[in-house]
């Protein structure tokens, strides 16, 4: 089984629409794992059909037992986020859960509470197994439920005995992006030609360079500003990094996402000729 992970420095730079066509090239050889559980959005092309749901408990939330409280107020004091009225009951979406007030009360009135973070699924879609997840509200996002689907998606992979298990990882380099590629194959970094372009591939090759993961890079939407694409190649050959391809900008991607499809099965045109070189690239 190869393990593929799809990342960027920034959202929006088309990492969903390729997963969803390597889904598709990959030939029903694939499972595959949306770990941007932020912004899930790999089902809007997939159409899966969820098979198992499960409940994802991660965050904790304080609770003040009034009973024990003898009105000090140090908690009040104490929390920075304002989430303790002063009536002693907690805000639980203020809270943030980092347990100062539990630690800080001397009367051990405070106790630290499990809270229902979000959920996550397995999904059947035409394409193969689909793990995808999605936070619950003012929920914040960690390596931990990116970790908990990765590894559901290798379990069903392995089990089904695939070839490839296709990640569509979150933007940025933080936390999510460091349990979305540890361990994997080959990291596709997608770009795009902006002055920003180069900065963001920077971060993330930096990243996979650190967990040594084999990286490459695809240009998406080169043609929109062909000066700042060439500078990304050159800056690719001086980094001795791969070139997947390059994918001309074509409204077919907004037509085939309206359609719920990816542009693979959309349209047998250009923009289509060109995933299919990435994907040979990486595969």
């Amino acid at each position: 089984m190869k393990k593929i992970t799809i990342v960027s420095g920034k959202g929006g730079t088309g990492k969903t629409s390729l997963a969803g066509c390597f889904a598709s090239l990959a030939g029903e050889q694939a499972v595959l794992v949306d770990a941007d559980v932020d912004a899930a959005n790999l089902s809007l092309i997939t159409r899966p059909r969820v098979l198992e749901e499960y409940e994802f408990w991660a965050s904790k939330v304080a609770f003040i037992n009034l009973d024990n409280c003898d009105d000090c107020g140090l908690c009040l004091e104490l929390c920075r986020f304002e989430a303790i009225s002063q009536n002693y009951l907690v805000d639980p979406v203020t809270c943030e859960g980092c347990g100062f007030c539990y630690h800080a009360c001397p009367r051990g009135a405070i106790k630290m509470k499990s809270r229902l973070s979000g959920r996550w699924f397995v999904s059947r879609t035409p394409y193969g197994d689909l793990v995808h997840a999605r936070l619950g509200i003012a929920e914040e996002n960690s390596g931990k439920l990116v970790t908990t689907i990765r590894k559901k998606g290798e379990e069903l992979a392995e089990a089904e005995k695939k070839k490839y298990l296709i990640v569509d990882g979150p933007p940025g380099i933080g936390c999510p992006v460091i349990a979305s590629i540890s361990g994997v194959d080959s990291a596709l970094i997608v770009t795009e030609p902006t002055v920003s372009g180069i900065h963001d591939l920077e971060r993330v090759l930096a990243v996979c360079r650190h967990f040594g993961v084999e990286p490459s890079v695809c240009i998406n939407r080169y043609d929109l500003e062909e000066e700042q694409a060439h500078k990304i190649e050159e800056y690719c050959l001086s980094e001795k990094v791969i070139l997947a391809g390059k994918i001309p900008f074509d409204r077919a991607f907004v037509r085939a996402m309206i359609s719920g499809v990816p542009v693979v099965d959309f349209t047998d045109g250009a923009v289509s000729e060109k995933v299919c070189e990435v994907w040979d690239a990486l595969s």
